[in-house]
């Protein structure tokens, strides 16, 4: 019959997969005594991902896209603040900040890298280091997701030796002339302001609130990139940039000042590495109860099982070490060592997690459609921004000899 359709046997019809159901596994009990008001972040945050972005995140990864309308959302939910306090925005703990930031990378390292650069970094240096004017300008904007903000640091030539940063700060009256380029600045192409990090006429590493639109700032967005692909990072020429004196931040003396922006944000990058563990774990689940290879589902395996059980040992072991960090920096006994343990052992772990799931999958381990492969390569930028490995094991074990190995 020429009209007749071929004849498909039901075995040969792969079905689709449910891999974004959340498994909360907490076999420590690390979260049983969390509070309410803390409890209600994270869950605002999920309920945020598995709305908003679960739909439309791997079209996004996917084209490269940055995704305007859910930043705005990200701020009119009030999860864009990072735990900095907002005249007219309720109390936001620290581990509330922390909680938020490990369920929206659970839901993709792009939008929890949007909250790192506009609450961690940019809103942070503001509070930390800003006049009351410039906070009055910039905090509710930056909360609330209307304006974008930048946090540029970072050169060319020097990345992990940022210390060693070489773009200037020229006092010309009353008004400041900045020169150098900066590279991989989140948000740094398609927002209103960033917080610039250069040398002044003393030699010392100071801050300035540059607009994107001033004359002279060029900002290029990095194409190319195979991680953190629902983020424009730039590169930025500042090619004698005139900005006033009130655009100096007067907080920001030395680089001490931007390290102490920087230590405070490490614990937010291994709270969203523990979220990609969780992704990665949660989908490795259930893709195991519901993939059948000769004749049984993968979870009947005990190979299969003994993986599964190694990567929930990883996800127990970074819950407990992110509590016990983050219940220090409440009291104020966190050291900078310690917050890059955190991030050093959050992003290795993490990194373990997405290789064992990725092949777990096969190869559905590598479709978008399938979550893995997003995270697995999201979590090869979280492992070197906010300070290398490397660099982080510098710092440990600087701390462990008394013996700096920087230079």
């Amino acid at each position: 019959m020429p009209n007749s359709k071929p004849v498909v046997s039901q075995g040969t019809a792969e079905p689709e997969y449910a891999l974004w159901e959340p498994l909360d596994p907490d076999v420590a009990g690390v979260f049983r005594g969390v509070s309410s008001e803390d409890l209600a972040y994270r869950d605002w945050a999920r309920a945020f991902v598995q709305d908003e972005v679960r739909p439309v995140i791997a079209g996004i990864w996917d084209r490269a896209e940055y995704p305007l309308d859910l930043a705005l959302r990200l701020g009119e939910l009030d999860l864009m603040r990072d735990g900095i306090d907002v005249p007219g925005y309720p109390e936001q703990s620290l581990l509330a900040a922390s909680l938020t930031m490990m369920e929206l990378a659970r839901g993709d390292g792009s939008i929890a890298t949007i909250v790192g650069v506009q609450g961690g970094l940019a809103l942070r240096s503001i509070a930390y280091c800003g006049s009351e004017a410039q906070r009055d300008r910039w905090f509710e904007p930056l909360a609330r997701g209307a304006e974008l903000g930048a946090f540029a640091l970072t050169e060319p030539t020097h990345g992990s030796d940022s210390v060693s940063l070489e773009t200037s700060a020229e006092a010309d009256g009353d008004e400041y002339v900045i020169t150098g380029h900066k590279k991989w600045i989140g948000s740094g192409s398609v927002g209103q302001v960033s917080v610039v990090w250069a040398r002044g006429d003393d030699g010392q590493v100071q801050g300035f609130l540059v607009p994107q639109d001033a004359e002279g700032y060029r900002a290029t967005t990095i194409e190319g990139k195979v991680s953190l692909r629902a983020i424009w990072q730039a590169h930025i020429e500042l090619d004698g940039v005139r900005v006033p004196a009130s655009a100096r931040m007067p907080g920001a003396n030395s680089f001490k000042d931007t390290a102490r922006v920087l230590q405070a944000t490490r614990l937010g990058v291994a709270w969203s590495a523990l979220g990609h563990a969780v992704a990665v774990y949660e989908s490795a689940v259930h893709y195991a109860k519901q993939r059948v290879q000769f004749g049984r589902p993968l979870a009947a395996s005990q190979i299969v099982q003994s993986r599964l059980t190694e990567m929930l040992s990883g996800v127990t072991s970074l819950q407990s070490l992110l509590m016990q960090l983050t219940r220090a920096e409440e009291r104020g006994e966190l050291s900078g060592p310690g917050a890059s343990l955190g991030k050093y052992t959050a992003t290795r772990t993490a990194r373990d997690l997405a290789r064992n799931a990725r092949d777990l999958l096969g190869g559905n381990g590598i479709l978008l459609e399938n979550r893995v492969a997003r995270h697995f390569a999201d979590i090869e930028a979280l492992h070197t921004y906010e300070g290398t490995e490397t660099v982080q094991a510098l710092i440990i074990g600087r701390d462990i000899t008394g013996i700096s190995a920087f230079a």
